[in-house]
């Protein structure tokens, strides 16, 4: 499939001002900025993922179990073989892709993937290399337990920090209660060493009948996840039922308090609990009601958008734009929508070219935002 022509476009570039627990509903901008759709690649089902390689070509994750190359500007027909066996289901499928932080060394590419497992699956991380276009010397390092026939919220995304540090997610799996429990690896940010094995410093390790790979508990249905380019810390957000998506900075051993708290309620209206906040259960920093549905995340640190310098950018589902989230320390102080009714946007990454790379599904998708 070759490469189509650009669409240029004008954004506005302007804030809304907004208080940590919400976001208003009206937004207006100020300054304009002309930035081109560059279109990269069409006709892509469901692409979930993202990971640049050091020679150029691009890794493009599509659910239904295809992992995609993109060279010479071009989206490949032939998927990747030999990739781990996809549980296509529901929400589930091939979700993440990340390469290791020392691939130059080791050539370690990271998939997220909901595996099969019985009667069910649930999320699980393998690793393998690139050799052609084969996935080999593939290791599974890590499986959510338990397995359940369930199809809703899978997680996941991978981030690796500046220590090493591989985190992945896992979602409640379409039960409430697995998020506050800690013998389950369901509703969890999940902290390991890159070949799998448990930091002796999780802080559950020494609980009894507690998963030892738990890094933080409380939470719905991740699908976002970066490191601050400055602070360097550990940012994610994730989905409310309807309302009450949240922004929240991942920290060691802490409840994020779903379901026992939420600003959202039940699809069919009821309420899930009467409480927003708690003792001893984390506040998001940012929540988003009505629900936009995050989905992916970029941290900016590119002098291709210096007006940009340490935003967030999330892929709205629901919501069908970017939103691009302002932050001063641990405060978000404004937002924009940018791209609103374009598309579901599932996933933005930032290029190792600094250009921001864009997946979206309904349309299928591939594309980049360049400032001219």
């Amino acid at each position: 499939m070759h490469k189509i022509a650009a669409l240029s476009i004008l954004l506005t570039f302007g804030f809304n001002s907004c208080k940590s627990e919400e976001v208003p509903e009206e937004h207006t901008g100020s300054e304009k900025m002309l930035l081109t759709i560059d279109t990269l690649a069409t006709g892509l089902e469901n692409p979930w993922g993202m990971a640049f390689l050091p020679d150029g070509r691009i890794l493009i994750t599509e659910r239904p179990g295809r992992l995609r190359l993109f060279a010479q500007g071009e989206l490949l027909d032939a998927p990747v073989q030999g990739i781990p066996a996809i549980w296509n289901f529901g929400q589930g499928g091939l979700l993440d892709v990340v390469l290791h932080p020392d691939y130059d060394e080791n050539g370690w590419i990271y998939l997220a993937y909901a595996a099969p497992r019985g009667d069910g699956g649930n999320t699980s991380v393998s690793r393998g290399r690139l050799l052609g276009n084969s996935f080999t010397d593939i290791e599974l390092i890590f499986q959510g337990e338990p397995a359940t026939g369930r199809g809703q919220h899978f997680g996941s995304r991978i981030v690796f920090d500046d220590e090493g540090y591989l985190f992945t997610t896992i979602g409640d799996r379409g039960v409430m209660q697995n998020a506050q429990t800690l013998e389950n690896h369901n509703g969890k940010v999940i902290r390991l060493y890159d070949d799998g094995s448990v930091p002796s410093d999780n802080p559950f390790t020494d609980v009894e009948g507690a998963k030892p790979e738990i890094w933080s508990y409380g939470h719905r249905n991740i699908q976002g996840m970066g490191i601050h380019p400055d602070s360097r810390i550990l940012w994610a957000h994730e989905h409310g039922p309807r309302g009450g998506d949240e922004i929240n900075i991942i920290r060691k051993g802490l409840n994020y308090g779903w379901p026992e708290v939420t600003h959202g309620i039940n699809y069919d209206g009821t309420i899930i609990t009467e409480d927003t906040a708690r003792v001893g259960m984390e506040d998001p920093v940012l929540h988003w009601t009505p629900s936009i549905a995050p989905c992916g995340m970029a941290f900016v640190d590119s002098d291709r958008y210096p007006e940009w310098y340490g935003n967030m950018l999330v892929g709205a589902l629901a919501g069908q734009h970017i939103h691009r989230v302002v932050i001063e320390g641990n405060e978000v102080v404004n937002t924009e929508y940018l791209l609103e009714g374009f598309a579901r946007f599932r996933d933005i990454r930032q290029g190792p070219d600094g250009y921001i790379y864009v997946l979206t599904e309904a349309p299928g998708l591939f594309f980049r935002l360049v400032p001219r």
